[in-house]
């Protein structure tokens, strides 16, 4: 059975190439806008692994791990934070918010990958 994941990012071309990558990997994709449509694409999916960017219009990575993580249902789904910051303070912020990964823009298909296996193992 495949695994879903839902990618969270504003950059179309950044949304295309985490599908692609995603695809090709064998995983199911479903994808949003910013961190209001995040949420709602989540209430109506049930991902295994969430990716997410930080820097986004409407609802910043930061409040959408926090909306994620007040969910009871989606307490447990990993989230991986994809982004151009490398910054500790943002690190530091995001895992407090809920986040269980950290992965610099640009990304390496094959680590992503790798990623999304160890934290949805």
């Amino acid at each position: 059975m495949s695994m879903t994941i839902l990618t969270v990012d504003d950059s179309r071309t950044m949304r295309d190439m985490l599908r692609l990558a995603l695809v090709q990997a064998g995983y199911e994709v479903v994808q949003a806008e910013d961190g209001v449509h995040g949420l709602e694409v989540l209430a109506t999916s049930n991902p295994d692994v969430i990716v997410t960017d930080i820097n986004m219009p409407r609802m910043d990575g930061f409040g959408f791990i926090e909306g994620v993580r007040a969910d009871a249902k989606h307490r447990a789904i990993p989230i991986l934070v994809l982004t151009t910051e490398s910054d500790a303070e943002k690190k530091n912020r995001a895992r407090q918010a809920g986040a269980t990964g950290w992965i610099v823009k640009p990304f390496d298909p094959v680590k992503l990958v790798e990623a999304i296996r160890r934290v949805a193992a």
